[in-house]
């Protein structure tokens, strides 16, 4: 059954398109349900994981008109950015790029302002100008210009880290530095709801391809920085205000803070894309590759990673043994566990990292290990969030029901 793109969004408009997300998909086919083209007709994939490629693009009021003329050195809430590349001269105004993976400390970086932007949070900034300081508070909505975008994201899955040596090794691939040697490994990706995954020659996603973008409207710009053939990644945007900060944020790890950006991209079920939705975790090979040169000497596959194992983290109150200092309050990449409030939600990553830092035992969830040389090693670390990129398919599948949001025709391959 050939269908084009215009007669799907005409579906769409009538209330008549059949629209699955890529975690109902998946269990369909592992139950032997008949799907073809004929019986649906979207897939919303997504993927929400740590993309150091995030970047964010502002116009920052910041004084009257003639205070100062050019900006030099500009912060927010401590973390730098970068002005320009427009001088605003004497204009007050400052443009500014805003790297996801900048950092004031080890606590608190680009991907935290960009959170707290969209929660509603005050920020300082402060600009250098004529050896002069300026500052001011500012919210998202005090922005002139807002729009985010990533270099490279939405990789077609990753690569798994271990250390083959004796020392920790400080990575941004740890919370706490990983051990060695093969102690446990770090992994990323989400498996078979990810979007380059499911469409992996890109014969629907482009340049223009419509997309959410941290639960946000926005587009595909075009292939991402270290995009290959065989590892295509994706270049995207989209406007902060549009946004939820549940889908984004900062991560913090044994190194430097990190940056947290998710990806929803709907996939039309043509003759063409369908015998590639049918990937499976268990298809996907997950190359293990040791932390200090990053070649990949063994592999294990995402079923290793998600296949019947826990996608979310739980606390049980019952088992904690009252440290005097909660390691897993200090750790957490997130801050989304107090032993006052427990787990906050909207803010926990599950990426399992508790459940290994807690001495009593009082988090639970099942990470699930790879096989190196024989011996089965435990995942302590996942820096994807399978279970907020289903969140993300689903909210998209919901607008696409509801008609309020219609596929976009790639203006250019890509």
């Amino acid at each position: 059954m050939v269908k084009s793109i215009e007669e799907i969004n005409r579906r769409i408009e009538k209330g008549e398109a059949v629209v699955y997300s890529a975690e109902e998909l998946k269990g369909l086919l592992r139950e032997g349900e008949d799907v073809s083209p004929s019986t649906v007709d979207v897939v919303t994939t997504a993927t929400c994981g740590i993309m150091s490629g995030t970047v964010a693009a502002l116009t920052v009021p910041v004084a009257e008109k003639g205070v100062f003329r050019k900006a030099e050195s500009f912060w927010f809430n401590g973390v730098p950015a970068h002005p320009g590349p427009c001088p605003n001269e004497s204009l007050g105004i400052v443009d500014v790029l805003l790297y996801g993976t900048s950092y004031a400390n080890m606590e608190y970086g680009g991907g935290h302002v960009l959170r707290d932007l969209v929660e509603g949070k005050e920020i300082e900034v402060r600009v250098e100008a004529d050896g002069n300081i300026f500052e001011n508070h500012v919210t998202l909505e005090d922005l002139v210009y807002s729009k985010l975008l990533t270099t490279r994201g939405a990789f077609k899955n990753y690569v798994a880290f271990v250390n083959g040596e004796p020392d920790p090794v400080k990575t941004i691939f740890s919370v706490t530095g990983l051990k060695g040697p093969y102690k446990e490994v770090s992994v990323s990706g989400c498996g078979e709801v990810n979007p380059v995954e499911n469409d992996p020659l890109l014969s629907t996603i482009g340049v223009g391809t419509r997309i959410l973008l941290n639960g946000g409207r926005g587009y595909v710009i075009g292939q991402g920085t270290r995009s290959t053939p065989e590892k295509p990644n994706l270049s995207v945007y989209g406007d902060l205000r549009d946004m939820e900060s549940k889908y984004m944020g900062g991560f913090k790890t044994s190194k430097t803070p990190e940056c947290i950006t998710s990806v929803a991209v709907p996939i039309p079920v043509t003759e063409t894309t369908m015998p590639y939705l049918r990937v499976s975790d268990d298809d996907i090979e997950l190359p293990i590759a040791e932390i200090h040169n990053r070649i990949p000497f063994a592999s294990g596959t995402y079923g290793d990673v998600w296949r019947d194992k826990d996608h979310e983290v739980r606390y049980v109150f019952e088992k904690c043994i009252d440290c005097k200092v909660c390691d897993v309050e200090t750790l957490c990449p997130t801050n989304a566990f107090t032993t006052k409030r427990g787990i906050d939600k909207m803010r926990c990553y599950n990426c399992g990292a508790c459940v290994t830092i807690c001495p009593g035992g009082a988090f639970v969830g099942s990470c699930g290990t790879m096989e190196i040389e024989g011996t089965d090693v435990p995942i302590t670390l996942r820096q994807s969030n399978r279970s907020r990129a289903n969140q993300l398919a689903k909210r998209l599948q919901k607008m696409i029901q509801n008609g309020t949001f219609l596929l976009g025709k790639k203006m250019d391959e890509i």
